[in-house]
């Protein structure tokens, strides 16, 4: 995957690492190892910057955890999601373990955009992303 540099700072802490060849912000959470609240203060500055420039989608990268069983940050970011979605600051959101082509919420993401199956987390189950659509 070929990243060509761009960047949004936020109190010094790069948010925005990169975007893919097919243009879909990334929203690195897990650089630096912060704390929960770190976390989704980053997720709230990165969702409303990607909103505000036009983009349709954002790759959310926030790690699995360390223990094992799925992370605190994961799982903050996954419940913050809800909540967005429902007030309707995004469309929806799709799990990275969920986002290929043998789960509903990754044909319905692949539906709206096709673009997205040029991912390179398409179809892999990856735990630790969550990819978010704005449109």
């Amino acid at each position: 995957m070929k990243i060509i540099p761009y960047g949004v700072y936020n109190w010094g802490v790069k948010i925005f690492t990169g975007r893919t060849f097919f243009d879909m912000k990334i929203i690195n959470l897990e650089s630096g190892m912060p704390d929960v609240s770190t976390a989704l203060s980053r997720l709230q500055n990165g969702l409303y910057a990607a909103r505000a420039t036009g983009d349709r989608q954002a790759k959310i990268i926030h790690g699995y955890g360390s223990t094992g069983r799925g992370g605190a940050i994961r799982s903050a970011v996954r419940s913050e999601l809800r909540s967005y979605r429902r007030r309707g600051v995004i469309k929806a959101f799709c799990p990275g373990e969920e986002f290929g082509p043998f789960s509903q919420g990754g044909r319905d993401m692949v539906f709206k955009d096709p673009s997205l199956k040029n991912d390179r987390d398409w179809a892999r189950s990856n735990d630790g992303i969550t990819i978010v659509s704005f449109r």
